[in-house]
């Protein structure tokens, strides 16, 4: 019998392989690489057949994930477009000598069924009955609304003009690791990339340690091929009290073409808290724009944190002031 159910969860271990480099609990990118899994795994599920992630929005991330807990991640179908299927996903993890499960992370992800010609196809709709049911479908529709507004603020940014902003960057061939079911780099790989060079960023700019507070406007534009040269920039476009404000754009190109014939692929905007020795957010050195590019940016930054709005959580449920 195929499987219909509209909710999928997977349970496993976190290794010490999840762990960042420089100890503490999982980085945010291997957390982001379960959730699109999983999301993936619910939206095959209710499409039957192949689907595609095209957006990632409002990724918070709680309290920290150790090497040896037991991790849950649960993919819940909450809404249906025409092709389109709105899955909240939630993070949980526990002690396994304890096994009393705490939230650490949560976020939507809109999934598109594709055909095997790679457009969209219909999808069956999902109508809720229950109360709770109808408030999550609900809710979906209103964030669908948010997102629009995010997406278009996002689009009207300009990064072409002169910057004096730190603006770092990793360049790698996709290998064949990244690859999903459909035989291209997978969405949770793309944004585990995109956490990566944000974390960069973050680390120059503080010169200590930083935690993941928050991923939002994750827009999927084309799919990455294996043997691609990827190139991932990261760029400061605003500072918080607490909080460094970094825009990542993905790009990638056949290695025989060259450079210049880079597409973007992706693009998101990462909230990354500086830590102090123990852990705790800590005050960071503000990024003063002085260039009209970067000032333009510093305004979108503060433009998309009023749409989204005003304080987010960061690591260890501390909320920073962004």
């Amino acid at each position: 019998m195929p499987i219909t159910d509209r909710q999928i969860t997977l349970r496993f271990l976190a290794a010490p392989t999840d762990v960042a480099t420089l100890g503490g609990g999982v980085r945010g990118g291997r957390i982001l690489e379960w959730v699109d899994k999983a999301a993936y795994a619910c939206a095959a599920a209710w499409s039957g057949g192949y689907s595609v992630t095209a957006y990632v929005g409002n990724i918070s991330f709680g309290r920290d994930i150790s090497s040896g807990d037991i991790v849950e991640v649960t993919a819940t179908l909450v809404h249906t477009g025409r092709s389109s299927m709105h899955i909240e996903c939630t993070v949980g993890s526990a002690d396994p000598r304890e096994g009393t499960f705490r939230a650490a992370s949560s976020c939507l992800l809109v999934f598109v069924a594709v055909d095997d010609d790679g457009r969209p196809a219909p999808v069956r709709q999902w109508q809720p009955v229950l109360g709770a049911d109808v408030a999550k479908s609900r809710e979906a529709q209103e964030r669908a609304e948010r997102r629009r507004r995010i997406e278009a603020a996002m689009e009207l940014a300009d990064y072409r003009a002169s910057s004096a902003a730190l603006d770092v960057g990793t360049r790698f061939l996709a290998a064949p690791t990244d690859i999903n079911w459909g035989g291209k780099a997978h969405g949770g790989r793309v944004m585990s990339w995109i956490d990566d060079a944000a974390y960069l960023c973050g680390v120059r700019w503080c010169s200590g340690e930083v935690a993941t507070a928050y991923m939002g406007g994750v827009r999927f534009y084309r799919p990455i091929h294996i043997g691609q040269v990827v190139e991932v920039s990261a760029r400061l476009i605003h500072t918080g009290r607490q909080t460094m404000h970094v825009a990542v754009h993905v790009r990638a190109h056949w290695p025989r073409e060259g450079s210049e014939t880079s597409r973007l692929a992706a693009h998101s905007l990462t909230v990354l808290a500086a830590l102090d020795g123990a852990g705790d957010a800590t005050s960071v050195r503000p990024w003063r724009p002085q260039l009209p590019g970067d000032v333009a940016l510093d305004l979108h930054a503060r433009e998309l944190i009023a749409i989204r709005g005003r304080r987010e959580p960061a690591s260890q449920h501390r909320m920073v002031e962004i």
